[in-house]
């Protein structure tokens, strides 16, 4: 790295090497995705029973093949009778969710959510534009809500769902959040279980995306939200939501969403009418190549391998250019597919339009909030997991030398 020059003329020389790399979406590369080769022919049609009999090319088990349940239910840490296995999108699963809830309402509903004034969610910021996405699609509002070293500010969800019926839930990603990284404490899942909330039927969509996501050898505990609330009296607040499509492929994973009994039962009521089943077969691959949860561990200490170097490099690079000079600040995490970087106020989008003009693409300002509305335009996710470790490196320069050039803009 060139630290000698102006960021004018270290701008203009990179911009001559016509840079093409892009860190918008975190996508698995090729790599991870080869580890999981041995999916695609881990079943043959001599062995496509799953273990209750039943074979899996056939209609049947809505909720999914009894050792998927069984491996999944390990995986979010529920019971077999509390999960269902969906198909390969866990987006899916949470978009169907909230539109059957403006349909028919959840569990305990009195109303179909549509059928009310105004439905709302608490959205935790900076956050997963695609939880966004789906509220916006659906109407629903969404109240921004801060979050700090701990999770989302508690005393604000607490004082908001006390005092408002239309508040009808909130987006989570626990662990190793989207995108800033961190793991929600201890201390916020009881919160979370305990509070008081003016809706009978309030909601937490807990999208444990990174449940098994490392970069350390000392991983982030998250607590158990879905034994907390039933602790506290409020077994069906929680929807727990998985996929591994960030542990096999992302286009042909297997996601789940899990939750009380009485949660579940509604759930399958309404599928019932939505479909026959899910992938049973892709289902039964999983459990053939992975087994248990020691082969999922195992499986991700190898994506680990691939991955922490290019966390590394993100690390290295920002701290050489940034670090002392107050021009911005970033994530650690110890898992996960993010960083997220805060420039000074009101320099989030120029930095962005600075970085694509030289050849880095980086997710479009604005993405981590509501609406696309980043209130102080300081927030930039930053997703390592695609490029090469070579690639990352000149684009944490170009967006380190982006970052200097539009400060003193």
């Amino acid at each position: 790295m060139d630290t000698t020059h102006s960021p004018a003329a270290r701008y203009a020389a990179l911009q001559a090497k016509k840079l093409n790399i892009d860190l918008t979406r975190g996508k698995p590369c090729s790599e991870q995705l080869d580890l999981a080769a041995d999916l695609l022919t881990c079943v043959s049609n001599e062995d496509i029973l799953a273990a209750d009999g039943s074979d899996t090319r056939n209609y049947g088990l809505m909720d999914g093949i009894p050792e998927a349940k069984t491996l999944f239910a390990s995986y979010l840490d529920v019971a077999t009778d509390e999960i269902i296995i969906g198909g390969n999108s866990s987006l899916s699963l949470m978009y169907d969710t909230l539109l059957r809830a403006m349909l028919f309402g959840v569990a305990g509903s009195q109303t179909p959510w549509s059928k009310l004034p105004e439905v709302a969610f608490l959205c935790p910021i900076p956050g997963y534009d695609r939880h966004f996405g789906i509220c916006e699609t659906l109407g629903i509002k969404m109240i921004p809500i801060p979050m700090n070293a701990e999770g989302p500010d508690m005393d604000m969800v607490e004082r908001l769902v006390a005092g408002d019926e239309h508040i009808k839930g909130m987006w989570s990603v626990p662990k190793y959040s989207n995108p800033s990284g961190l793991t929600y404490s201890a201390s916020v899942v009881q919160r979370l279980a305990g509070m008081t909330t003016k809706a009978a039927d309030f909601r937490i969509i807990w999208d444990n995306a990174y449940a098994v996501h490392h970069l350390s050898d000392t991983p982030d505990q998250l607590a158990n939200l879905l034994e907390a609330c039933k602790a506290a009296q409020h077994p069906d607040r929680p929807l727990i939501i998985g996929s591994t499509a960030k542990v096999s492929m992302a286009g042909t994973g297997v996601s789940m969403i899990a939750g009380s009994k009485r949660n579940i039962d509604a759930i399958k009521k309404q599928m019932s009418v939505q479909t026959i089943g899910a992938d049973k077969v892709n289902q039964l691959r999983h459990v053939r190549f992975f087994r248990d949860m020691d082969g999922v561990r195992g499986h991700m200490r190898k994506h680990q391998a691939i991955l922490a170097p290019k966390f590394v490099a993100v690390q290295h690079v920002l701290g050489a250019e940034l670090a002392g000079t107050g021009l911005a600040e970033w994530s650690k995490p110890n898992g996960g597919y993010f960083v997220s970087l805060n420039t000074r106020p009101g320099k989030a989008r120029r930095v962005i339009e600075l970085a694509a003009a030289a050849g880095v693409k980086l997710t479009p300002a604005g993405s981590t909030s509501p609406y696309k509305k980043d209130p102080t335009d300081t927030n930039i996710r930053i997703a390592p997991s695609f490029p090469s470790v070579a690639d990352i490196t000149s684009a944490m320069e170009v967006m380190a030398v982006c970052i200097k050039l539009a400060s003193i803009e």
